[in-house]
């Protein structure tokens, strides 16, 4: 039940920061992992990205702050962060579907959305095969591409990577560089700490790096995955992942990149392994 009281306390702090700046980290460290976890845990658990329910919740609010005598659009623009009235209204029309100053306007129709609360909810017997494995650092060479701290944005971006590597020759070069485990691509999600967020389509590889990049994995503690299918298989995995093993697994994420292993990588009907870096919770 902690982890689920660690997601309610993030939850809380966003409410209590609405009309102030809500730090992705600040959540992320409330909910004891790093802020790209937290933003997976939460879209795969409220159905929607962490930025779109910040968005309705401060919508919510300006829609009732603006059906007060007196109060300008300009003001509840900026009391939400928004110092452009342009940038508000088109926020408060996705959400209403109606300009902020028709808001006072009798019979218009809004929409509330109130606060998430999290439970865990138990589902159907479907089982999951996984194992766990404490690995020690291993170097992976390839290509990469800068990731956003906001994830949703990294949704064309990491599909659009791996288009480009597929067609452009740059796997076929890459695969005979491979000579150590995991034996497979990986897509490797670096998110965590200070340094700055990428992600690496590579191989694992002690051979001289040359025109590739390279990363060294930190040592840490997997829980794996097998899966078949095409992404969409992947993504639906990773979500039950998230939302039916993690929370009554003993274990919680770990301070590690999040590991696709393409042991065969056709997209269309690939055999993977996710692995999610774990701790044991202490008792």
């Amino acid at each position: 039940m902690e982890w689920i009281e660690r997601l309610n306390k993030a939850i809380d702090y966003i409410e209590e920061n609405l009309a102030g700046q809500i730090d992705y980290d600040q959540l992320g460290r409330i909910a004891c992992c790093s802020s790209y976890h937290f933003q997976r845990m939460f879209s795969y658990m409220a159905g929607m990205p962490l930025s779109e329910y910040i968005r309705k919740r401060k919508m919510s609010l300006a829609a009732v702050d603006l059906q007060g005598s007196g109060v300008r659009v300009i003001d509840v623009a900026e009391k939400y962060g928004y110092h452009s009235p342009t940038a508000f209204n088109r926020a408060f029309q996705s959400i209403h579907k109606i300009a902020p100053s028709a808001v006072k306007a009798e019979g218009v129709s809004l929409k509330s959305f109130p606060p998430i609360t999290f439970k865990i909810t138990i589902k159907g017997a479907e089982e999951m095969n996984y194992r766990i494995e404490t690995k020690e650092a291993f170097r992976i060479i390839g290509v990469s591409v800068p990731l956003e701290k906001e994830i949703e944005k990294n949704f064309a971006a990491i599909p659009s990577k791996w288009q480009e590597v597929s067609m452009d020759g740059t796997l076929q070069k890459l695969i005979p560089m491979m000579d150590s485990q995991p034996a497979g691509v990986l897509g490797v999600s670096v998110c965590s700490g200070e340094e700055a967020w990428r992600y690496y389509i590579a191989v694992p590889s002690s051979k001289g790096a040359g025109e590739w990049e390279e990363y060294t994995v930190p040592a840490a503690t997997w829980a794996i995955f097998p899966g078949t299918g095409t992404n969409q298989s992947i993504q639906e995995l990773e979500k039950r992942i998230v939302t039916e093993w993690l929370p009554t697994s003993g274990y919680e994420y770990g301070e590690a990149p999040d590991i696709e292993v393409y042991l065969n990588p056709d997209p269309q009907n690939a055999t993977y392994e996710v692995w999610i870096p774990v701790t044991k919770k202490e008792a």
